[in-house]
């Protein structure tokens, strides 16, 4: 089902989509691609939204930095300098992090209008992004198909050809509150990965692929997210051609677990930390499965390189149980 949801300052219309399954409720925004609201029952049957979100076009479009719920490209995370090389060019980002390339550049994928195409259990949403944009080398078609199986759970499939070799790397920002409100910072979190990737002062990895064992970084068993962590995991397993469970986040106060399951070789961790009003620091927990930060610039990372002919693939499911 789809709606008006509003317009843009150039005419553009914004529609809104609702799907519906097993007690889980999923809104879906043609601007960015953005998980507009999660709502499924905390164990007493109470229904909540579980995802950070505003109610109108205008709030997105006025608070574009969270990302709240934004589908993230051509490149998600951060690409140190705004610069990387492939087959000896080196490509020229927009600097939208100074120094560095965050998530796309000034109008990645979130800040896009997309093309919404009703399948089974869901959505489709595509778009042609063409030679140059943002700096980004060939012309890139890319989909995200949005769909709720039997058991609720929010699948999203993303796939992407190129006309020219270039680089990809595409995730969900959905911050995930399963109490509804308040801080997530009680929230327990297991990580199915036993190293991380450090970072220096700007946030680009060192390259190094450092031990959680014995530091703050071990989610290994499930224990409280606290706050204070903007971080690549390196989930076992690496790429994989299916979805593998790699993290469960659980509230104790609702009963509601979230777990992600993924092909994906890592996860950023964002605790939040940096909100602004409505909502406030740690207020939620965003779990961006992807491949590794600054990867172009980093050749022992797992490559982001799509090349024409290839076809870039990439999926993660989230579910939504009770206990």
């Amino acid at each position: 089902m789809s709606e008006h949801f509003g317009t843009l300052s150039d005419g553009t219309q914004v529609h809104r989509w609702t799907l519906e399954r097993a007690g889980v409720r999923v809104r879906i925004l043609s601007y960015g691609g953005i998980v507009q609201s999660v709502e499924f029952p905390d164990r007493d049957g109470r229904t909540g939204n579980v995802v950070l979100g505003f109610a109108d076009l205008d709030s997105y479009v006025g608070c574009p930095g969270p990302y709240f719920g934004a589908l993230i490209g051509r490149y998600a995370n951060r690409i140190a300098g705004g610069r990387f090389p492939l087959d000896g060019v080196t490509y020229a980002l927009e600097p939208n992090n100074t120094p560095n390339s965050l998530h796309g550049g000034e109008r990645g994928f979130d800040k896009r209008v997309w093309d919404v195409t009703p399948v089974a259990g869901g959505v489709r949403l595509s778009r042609v992004s063409p030679h140059g944009e943002e700096g980004f080398p060939g012309t890139l078609e890319v989909s995200a198909t949005y769909t709720l199986d039997d058991a609720g759970s929010l699948r999203i499939a993303y796939e992407a050809v190129t006309d020219a070799p270039t680089i990809v790397n595409l995730t969900n920002h959905s911050y995930w509150n399963l109490g509804g409100s308040g801080s997530a910072g009680g929230h327990e979190l297991r990580l199915d990965a036993s190293r991380y990737t450090p970072v220096d002062a700007d946030l680009i990895p060192t390259g190094e692929l450092a031990e959680v064992a014995g530091t703050r970084f071990d989610f290994r068993e499930a224990r409280k997210v606290g706050t204070g962590y903007d971080h690549n995991f390196v989930l076992t397993g690496g790429v994989t051609q299916t979805p593998r469970e790699v993290a469960e986040l659980y509230d104790p106060a609702s009963g509601r677990v979230l777990t992600v399951t993924t092909t994906e070789p890592g996860l950023q961790l964002y605790t939040a930390d940096h909100l602004p009003a409505p909502f406030a620091p740690g207020d939620g927990v965003a779990l961006e499965t992807q491949h590794f930060p600054d990867s172009p610039n980093h050749p022992d990372f797992p490559s982001t390189v799509l090349r024409p002919g290839g076809v870039f693939r990439s999926e993660t499911v989230y579910g939504f149980t009770t206990r």
